[in-house]
């Protein structure tokens, strides 16, 4: 039923051309968040977040998935300085908008000093209040196989 959902959505909600003004703000969030990953801040993402916010980590183990659900506070608290580069990057991100709601999705790979860590797909939800677009779901499966195809299409 989710599945059928989210098609619905994808093909009734507009698809703003990757230049345009309306992706680049729906993205911007969204970019907030992998900068603050890669200078390893958590309150640099807090301004790009709407205080009721939700994280969902769905972690593919040998043995099944593991759903982790932090808040946010226990997510940015959990960006602290260290040796480590971070560098998560999304591949073709799909980007879509029905009024003051948006949505991105796609693959992403995630890199610890230029080698890959994980890969897997990221689903934002967005909601735009008084202008301004707030990551208000982030949803994330995490995975250990198939990486080097996404890390390929992401360049």
């Amino acid at each position: 039923m989710l599945v059928a959902a989210l098609a619905f959505a994808l093909q009734t909600a507009a698809a703003p051309a990757p230049d345009s003004p309306e992706h680049s703000a729906v993205m911007e969030p969204v970019n907030a968040v992998f900068g603050a990953l890669s200078v390893r801040d958590g309150s640099r993402m807090l301004p790009h977040v709407d205080a009721e916010a939700r994280i969902t980590a769905v972690v593919q183990l040998p043995d099944g998935a593991r759903v982790r659900q932090p808040t946010v506070a226990e997510f940015a608290g959990g960006l602290t300085p260290g040796p480590e580069r971070f560098e998560e990057v999304m591949v073709a991100p799909v980007v879509r908008i029905d009024g003051d709601i948006a949505m991105v999705w796609g693959e992403y790979v995630f890199r610890v000093d230029g080698e890959i860590s994980h890969c897997g797909v990221n689903h934002f939800d967005l909601v735009r209040r008084d202008g301004v677009w707030k990551i208000a779901n982030l949803t994330w499966s995490q995975r250990s196989t198939g990486c080097e195809a996404i890390a390929a299409r992401a360049g």
